[in-house]
């Protein structure tokens, strides 16, 4: 069977993350959502995205084929029923739907089809920004079981203080001198050859994805994500740090989402609570207005290549786009477009051949090329964002 992931409608309400990706792409809990539902599927998936997109993220049709609306967070009860799907058979949750089956080349008319609707209580999706923070205490509890079922973790350092041992995994490779870990109220997954530098205290959930690292006395609060070569260091509350990004320092950030191939300058500080308690409101691109979260906790959305100097203040509920360069005093904005360059005093744009000259230097650290199919989605993301810079 060929399975693709397709953005469905929720796609605009997760940008700026998906102006660079697929929502299939997001990470929430420990893996992708991509990743999620290929390792129950057991089959590598392809994807319908925006057309600018393609290139990198490409759709393989064949003779027969499932969809996948890539919101949906899949459970093995949800990824069984999606595979065993057959001919003009489609599975909803409500009014959405969660997949459904097509021939190559068929137009989909859904009065057509047979509908069966999703009534077991596992749903789990990402419809806003918002969601990939506030729902990855169950995602990264998910994950856990799903990656360490039958199998053994390696063993904990007799120089590790851990509490509720068995709902530790580390994974070969990991290194943990001289730190705490507290899964009293959630796994904690440390993955292949990530470290744990000495004195930091973890509280689950919590995930460190591969070759990621935690710097020394880094306090980490439950529902909190580090995503694959990242680095991490202060103090960091229920936020989702995708990969190849750095908070390395001292500072605070909570109840956030930081996109990959960003940096968080020293002393980066942000709110997560308004000074009234009021609900938090973020910036929403299809509106081109602030959106109600129902959060009373709510932090910084930052895309992909996003970077801000030392000692950046970010208010409660800020959203900044992709390749953004925030520096100097006082609070910026809490819309700031992408491509963007300075801070509270004004913006002015950020050109892309300067912001492509950046791309590739911090790239090539990683041993990683920053292509020209990668050029081009920024160039289109620059273009298509243009209409909200000044300057």
């Amino acid at each position: 069977m060929n399975y693709i992931l397709f953005d469905g409608t929720v796609r605009n309400q997760l940008l700026p993350f998906t102006y660079t990706r697929p929502v299939a792409d997001i990470r929430v809990g420990i893996l992708t959502i991509r990743e999620k539902w290929e390792h129950f599927l057991g089959f590598t998936t392809t994807t319908i995205t925006e057309e600018y997109l393609e290139e990198k993220y490409p759709m393989v049709e064949l003779e027969s084929n499932i969809l996948i609306n890539a919101s949906f967070i899949p459970s093995e009860n949800l990824a069984g029923i999606v595979e065993n799907l057959t001919e003009n058979q489609a599975l909803f949750f409500e009014d959405e739907p969660i997949a459904f089956f097509t021939t190559e080349g068929q137009e989909v008319d859904f009065e057509t089809f047979e509908i069966i609707q999703y009534s077991h209580d596992d749903v789990l999706r990402i419809e806003h920004t918002w969601d990939i923070f506030s729902k990855n205490h169950e995602a990264i509890a998910r994950d856990f079981e799903m990656l360490t079922k039958e199998r053994t973790s390696q063993a904990i350092p007799e120089t590790t203080v851990a509490f509720n041992e068995k709902q530790i995994f580390i994974e070969e490779g990991a290194k943990l001198p001289l730190c705490s870990l507290n899964a009293t109220d959630g796994p904690i997954y440390i993955g292949k050859d990530a470290e744990i530098m000495e004195g930091v205290m973890i509280r689950g959930p919590f995930a460190l994805c591969e070759h990621a690292t935690v710097k020394m006395s880094a306090k980490i609060y439950g529902g909190t994500t580090v995503g694959p070569h990242s680095k991490v260091g202060g103090e960091v509350n229920n936020s989702v740090i995708f990969g190849f990004s750095n908070k390395g320092h001292d500072g605070f950030l909570g109840n956030s989402v930081i996109g990959e191939w960003c940096n968080l300058g020293a002393d980066t500080n942000n709110s997560n609570l308004k000074n009234n308690y009021a609900e938090v409101r973020l910036w929403d691109y299809e509106t081109e207005g602030f959106a109600r979260t129902g959060l009373q906790f709510c932090g910084l959305m930052m895309g992909d290549h996003s970077k801000c100097g030392i000692n950046t203040m970010f208010n409660t509920g800020t959203v900044v786009g992709v390749s953004a360069n925030i520096f100097g005093s006082g609070f910026p904005r809490n819309f700031i477009p992408s491509f963007s360059w300075g801070g509270s005093a004004g913006m002015t744009t950020y050109k892309t051949n300067k912001a492509f000259e950046v791309a590739k230097v911090v790239m090539s650290r990683r041993n990683i090329a920053f292509s020209e199919t990668d050029a081009a989605i920024m160039e289109h993301v620059f273009n298509e964002t243009a209409k909200w810079r000044k300057g």
